[in-house]
């Protein structure tokens, strides 16, 4: 499968038109790097993505420092096997990369987002208060943040994983970004992400908060505590600033929107819903039986670029029953797509 390499960012668009409308220079800038960017993934995206690694079962990070402007990669700052860098935002982001190459070498044995043990590059400290985090088809990239709506993007380690994810998603299912399978490429990056820290913290199913980019927002945001909730999709935000979180939980609610590629950060609630309800219903540790579900669809041939929810819960019934049998995690797996309207038959 040729692998099409797009701009995947972490801040959904609808909040920056809305903070640009009421003329935040920062949104402002962010949108117009963004625009930039997404041009010259479609160039570059024509030339291919990141060139395949070697398989050894370690990590190999390398991270550069874009001091603030908005080339990319900048200038190299932290190698693998450095010592620790007087940086925070450096090591933060080290420490990420690190934490999602270990959920899926030691759960999935994946070597990299690739299987193939592709190097992992990052930049940081990206254009001058930039309030987003993005997979660019080759690398991660972290603004700083405002230090008022946003603070630095490496400091919840979910993001990072979330970015890393559609990476997976480039070199396995290669799910198209709009509509219904862009939502699905968005939902299996909020859900690696958030394994990305439930395994990092050890934390089960029942522990573990289920919000992306709790920690992010700043000072200025009064009513908000992450970008996004999978257990309770549209309840992660509803601020002065910010607005109120769109984000449906069942298909009754289903967003039909031209913009953000077809709703892909709005509708990803519905899919992020289903594996929530299934990760609690099967207890313990999400990344074991649920993840290694989702992990099973991703890599085993059945999607296509333009997969619907309802295809892709299909293929989770079958994913599970041929790992598992037509057992508990089958009839958890029918259940949880029952919870948000999505058939899988």
């Amino acid at each position: 499968m040729t692998q099409i390499p797009v701009f995947c960012s972490i801040v959904p668009p609808h909040i920056l038109d809305k903070l640009a409308h009421d003329g935040r220079e920062s949104a402002l800038r962010t949108l117009e790097a963004d625009a930039g960017l997404r041009t010259r993934r479609r160039v570059t995206g024509v030339r291919g993505g990141a060139a395949a690694g070697t398989p050894t079962g370690q990590p190999k990070r390398t991270i550069y420092d874009a001091g603030h402007r908005e080339a990319l990669p900048g200038r190299k700052v932290h190698a693998e096997g450095d010592a620790p860098s007087k940086d925070a935002t450096v090591n933060r982001a080290h420490a990420g990369l690190g934490a999602t190459f270990d959920l899926f070498l030691n759960v999935y044995g994946h070597d990299s987002v690739d299987g193939s043990g592709l190097p992992l590059d990052a930049t940081v400290h990206f254009g001058v208060d930039y309030a987003n985090a993005f997979w660019d088809g080759s690398q991660m990239v972290f603004g700083d943040g405002d230090g008022d709506l946003f603070l630095d993007f490496t400091i919840p380690v979910d993001v990072i994983g979330h970015e890393l994810a559609h990476g997976f998603t480039q070199y396995t299912a290669n799910l198209e970004y709009y509509g219904q399978s862009g939502a699905l490429n968005e939902s299996v990056s909020d859900v690696f992400g958030s394994l990305v820290k439930q395994y990092a913290l050890g934390q089960t199913a029942e522990q573990a908060d289920w919000l992306i980019g709790a920690g992010l927002l700043g000072p200025g945001v009064d009513r908000g505590e992450a970008l996004r909730s999978m257990k309770e999709p549209g309840t992660a935000y509803d601020d002065d600033v910010l607005g109120k979180d769109p984000q449906p939980a069942h298909m009754d609610d289903y967003v039909r929107t031209s913009r953000d590629n077809g709703g892909v950060h709005i509708n990803s609630g519905i899919p992020n819903r289903a594996f929530h309800l299934l990760a609690t219903e099967l207890g313990g540790n999400a990344w074991e039986r649920a993840g290694q579900i989702w992990f099973d669809v991703m890599t085993g041939g059945a999607l296509a670029p333009e997969t619907r929810f309802s295809e892709f819960a299909a293929a989770t019934v079958a994913a599970a029953k041929a790992r598992y049998g037509a057992g508990a995690e089958v009839q958890a797996v029918t259940k949880a797509w029952e919870g948000v309207g999505v058939p899988t038959d």
